[in-house]
């Protein structure tokens, strides 16, 4: 049934509405193993509050923010329409469909930034500009795949995930090779 999972390209743009697929738990705590996290944090694709959750948990100051009002008392932010820098470190799940812009106005606006993302992310020669020679300084590749992310408000079958995923990390300034390494969420 991975016809229904996330990235199998079957949802039409208008089922996918503002493609929340929540990142597990499991995703963060994962990173948080790997990373020493700044204290300042920017969640600008909160959705309910997933990744905000974990990293409050673990003593961050998030601000967390979406284009959608979740009910969860967050912040409603058009993070592609921020203009102003922040000092605060951008972690994100971007909307799938979005990925790429969300990670160049991250790249504007914070001197670092954490996004989880398809592996696939790294196969294209339209965003080498923001792969090579701009800061990306590791890629955290999950060796297990991590558990799956249906789409907000789907009621049909769960399927595994099909997908690799990552986390992506930049910090502005930095200009020698990316190191590549694997890690697990159990």
């Amino acid at each position: 049934m991975l016809n229904h999972a996330v990235g199998s390209g079957t949802h039409n743009h208008k089922d996918r509405g503002h493609d929340l697929y929540e990142t597990p738990p499991c995703a963060v705590e994962a990173l948080l193993k790997v990373e020493t996290l700044p204290k300042r944090i920017w969640e600008p694709a909160c959705g309910p509050g997933s990744i905000s959750r974990v990293l409050t948990k673990h003593g961050h100051s998030v601000l967390s923010s979406d284009i959608v009002d979740y009910g969860q008392h967050y912040t409603k932010r058009d993070f592609l329409a921020c203009t102003e820098p922040t000092d605060r470190t951008i972690i994100t799940n971007p909307p799938y469909l979005l990925a790429e812009k969300f990670v160049r106005r991250a790249l504007q606006l914070s001197p670092q930034v954490y996004m989880l993302l398809r592996l696939a992310f790294l196969e294209s020669q339209r965003r080498s500009d923001i792969l090579e020679n701009t800061g990306l300084i590791r890629i955290h590749v999950f060796r297990n795949r991590l558990p799956m992310m249906h789409r907000d408000g789907w009621t049909g079958k769960k399927a595994s995930s099909a997908l690799a995923f990552a986390w992506f990390v930049w910090e502005r300034g930095y200009r020698g090779p990316t190191v590549i390494d694997r890690i697990s969420w159990e």
